[in-house]
């Protein structure tokens, strides 16, 4: 009787396990690679899968996309310049019979070309390329890495360069070049200014120079700005030709006549008649 008990509960375990080894589940994300006895069965799921026992078996693949992170890589740019560079490769396994077949381990193959294709792809470029089009330097990497990836059945959809660590010495000169560019265009710029100015100045003088009494009005206008600060003492000082349109109009009393030059006595006819007293003293 026991041992009959004994027997029944080895069957049910051995045919416990037979279905557990039959019955398979994939997710709707996931496709399963089957091998019949080591060799490629084809591809199966999402869904209840059934396979036969201890003859087949099923590798399952996820298809979701991978976010992979590639730490900072030192690199040396064609200008000669070491920079940190880290970056992300988005990718999904596109053919999961070839991630299975063709790889042993997609995942790491896919970040070791990455890492490699990083700095090699890098050192074709300048530092002012890598910070100002990294645009395009991310479709390049992108182009490559799919290229090398494409046998796995890996298909790499986006490469991102995240940062770009700099050495001090070249941020210093980077702020110093900066800080210059920006000087010249102050320069540039109060140039232009001082440029249009003077233009408009000119214009301004050539009205001025026309119109006597636009010049009074300005210097007029010029006493009302000085007049509203009051915290110090100005010398102003007033051209002539503002007054003269008041000293034209004011001047009331005529002018003497000159004298004619028959009035004047000639000095000629006063030396005879003082010649006689001479004689007269003289004589005494």
């Amino acid at each position: 009787m026991l041992s009959g008990f004994l027997f029944f509960l080895v069957i049910l375990f051995f045919v416990l396990i037979v279905i557990l080894a039959a019955i398979k589940i994939v997710q709707e994300y996931e496709r399963g690679v089957v091998f019949r006895l080591g060799r490629f069965a084809g591809v199966r799921g999402p869904g209840l899968i059934l396979l036969i026992p201890f003859i087949e078996r099923m590798v399952k693949v996820d298809l979701r996309v991978v976010a992979l992170d590639i730490p900072a890589q030192e690199c040396i740019t064609r200008d000669n310049v070491t920079v940190k560079v880290n970056a992300v490769v988005y990718f999904f396994v596109l053919d999961p019979e070839k991630a299975v077949i063709h790889v042993e381990d997609y995942r790491r193959a896919t970040w070791q070309v990455a890492q490699t294709t990083l700095r090699s792809t890098l050192g074709q470029h300048e530092l002012d390329d890598l910070l100002s089009r990294r645009e395009r330097i991310n479709m390049e990497l992108q182009r490559i890495i799919d290229e090398v990836t494409e046998p796995w059945g890996i298909k790499v959809n986006m490469v991102e360069v995240k940062d770009v660590e700099l050495p001090a010495t070249m941020q210093r000169a980077m702020a110093r070049q900066a800080e210059a560019e920006r000087d010249r265009r102050a320069k540039v710029i109060s140039a232009e200014g001082d440029y249009a100015a003077s233009q408009q100045l000119s214009k301004a003088a050539q009205v001025m120079y026309e119109s006597p009494g636009a010049m009074q009005l300005r210097y007029l206008q010029t006493l009302t700005e000085i007049a509203t600060e009051q915290n110090s003492t100005i010398i102003f000082p007033l051209p002539l030709d503002l007054f003269r349109a008041f000293l034209g109009s004011g001047d009331a009393t005529p002018r003497a006549a000159p004298a004619s030059p028959a009035a004047v006595p000639a000095p000629e006819a006063a030396l005879p008649a003082e010649a006689p007293a001479a004689d007269d003293s003289a004589a005494a």
